[in-house]
């Protein structure tokens, strides 16, 4: 799956749990499915972090990161 279907899966997923409406039984390995999938994405993400900041430089040809990182940590504390 690539990042889209990903995120669209987990979403699916987070919606059920919300609603309730499944056993417990059920639950189970749709958390944890849920769990893989989050996981997998932050690697995704911590790579495109990555290669993102090999991309920023400065005038000097100095990484500029500091935008990043600050636009990153917001993105983390909504989550």
């Amino acid at each position: 799956m690539d990042f889209e279907e990903s995120l669209n899966k987990l979403e699916d997923i987070v919606q059920k749990l919300e609603k309730g409406e499944i056993s417990l039984e059920e639950s189970l390995p749709l958390f944890e499915e849920g769990m893989e999938i989050l996981g997998n994405l932050k690697d995704y993400l911590s790579n495109a972090e990555i290669k993102i900041e090999k991309l920023i430089k400065d005038n000097e040809g100095k990484f500029k990161t500091d935008e990043y990182r600050e636009l990153s940590k917001r993105l983390e504390e909504k989550s």
